[in-house]
């Protein structure tokens, strides 16, 4: 059985000591605008476009894009300028900043090991800094981040710590695969809690034993004792299950913004190229998300309303490429169609009140059911449709 570990990084895995981090990272940052911009204006601008980005629930931007957005206009920058600068910057000056963290010694053995068991390692930190800047910390770390099947970054994410779907996005880029998930983190907050909502196991990195008395934290230890754990603990504990209202949301927040991520910069060939005679193109893949969702989830979900034990159909959608004539639709316009029509969904999903998710209801398919379970079969959907994504982009 395959385990997958989300590692987080800042001291975690590597020393970082955010007192002492942030401060000079801020004063390297806005020294290096120096020069060219007042460092007050580039310390605010910072700051703001920061925060920005912690609260972004934006599917269809990267937060790189939230970032400049925001950091780049009070500035008077344009995109190639603030390339050059960043580029600068995390090239020439922010490797200086090694000076203020330190290696966990704990960290590359841990991880050699768990490489060695065949565990898929990513690491999921925080995607607030561009990839230059995270995989100089990996480095730091005393690892190799070729090492690992995927770094969150801001160039890669669409979502921070801050938002459960941060988690559901992750497990999605690397393709929902069955199986044991464990996240490893020192922040309840941040990796510990989001992580649990989603459905996950959780581990809490402690500093010193025994300094956790969390009741909420459940399992955890120092770096050093996270082996053990593994080695005495019976994986299949670690299956997640996505059943509750936060995970199903968060499935269903993050699958524009994995699809997003997957196909922003195809082809127009790409979109239409198909694998084999019996399979769907990618673009008629995003069609059939984007017209399933305007007209049959949002169909079932609306028979909820008013209706005591409503049937619930479920049409054939099978057919619809060739009818519909997929093949010739626009890819960028129905990936931005499927984010608009998902938006709708959660507006649908976060106004009905928690009584509302018990309603009972019959299914054309699964027979007696209820609201939960409906739009728990959407997100499974939404996976099964991630998985096959990635399946057709391996071929291309």
């Amino acid at each position: 059985m395959k385990l997958t570990l989300l590692l987080d990084l800042d001291d975690t895995l590597l020393n970082t000591n955010q007192d002492v981090f942030v401060p000079a990272y801020l004063k390297a940052l806005t020294t290096n605008f120096a020069s060219h911009l007042d460092p007050v204006a580039v310390g605010r601008a910072l700051m703001t476009s920061t925060a920005v980005m912690n609260q972004s629930e934006d599917s269809s931007r990267l937060l790189r894009e939230v970032f400049e957005e925001i950091f780049c206009p009070p500035l008077g920058l344009g995109k190639d300028e603030f390339d050059s600068h960043i580029d600068q910057f995390y090239s020439k000056v922010f490797p200086t900043l090694q000076s203020v963290t330190s290696q966990n010694p704990h960290a590359k053995p841990f991880v050699d090991w768990a490489l060695s068991q065949g565990f898929r390692v990513v690491i999921a930190t925080d995607p607030l800094l561009p990839r230059a800047a995270t995989w100089h910390r990996v480095r730091w770390a005393g690892l190799d981040p070729e090492q690992f099947e995927l770094i969150t970054t801001f160039d890669n994410s669409h979502f921070s710590k801050t938002h459960t779907a941060y988690y559901a996005e992750v497990l999605g880029h690397i393709g929902w695969q069955d199986g044991p998930v464990l996240m490893v983190g020192n922040d309840m907050e941040r990796d510990i809690l989001p992580a649990k909502k989603l459905g996950l196991a959780a581990y809490l990195v402690e500093a010193e034993p025994g300094s956790t008395s969390t009741p909420e934290a459940g399992p955890h230890g120092t770096l050093a004792d996270l082996r053990r754990y593994l080695e005495s603990t019976n994986l299949a504990s670690l299956i997640p299950s996505f059943k509750t209202k936060e995970a199903i949301t968060a499935i269903q927040s993050s699958t524009p913004a994995v699809m997003d991520g997957l196909l922003r910069r195809l082809t127009v060939d790409e979109w239409k190229r198909k694998p084999a005679a019996s399979e769907w193109t990618l673009i008629e893949l995003i069609c059939h998300l984007r017209d399933t969702e305007r007209e049959i989830h949002h169909m079932q979900l609306k028979l909820f309303n008013g209706h005591e034990e409503p049937f619930i159909p479920r049409p054939d959608t099978g057919v619809w490429a060739n009818q519909r004539d997929y093949l010739h639709e626009d890819g960028i316009t129905s990936l931005r169609e499927f984010n608009d029509a998902r938006l709708a969904t959660l507006e649908i999903l976060k106004n009905t009140p928690a009584e509302g998710w018990e309603r009972k209801a019959r299914h054309a398919i699964f027979g007696p059911t209820n609201f939960r379970e409906v739009v728990g079969f959407m997100a499974d959907h939404d996976r099964m449709h991630v998985q096959q994504a990635l399946s057709l982009l391996k071929r291309l």
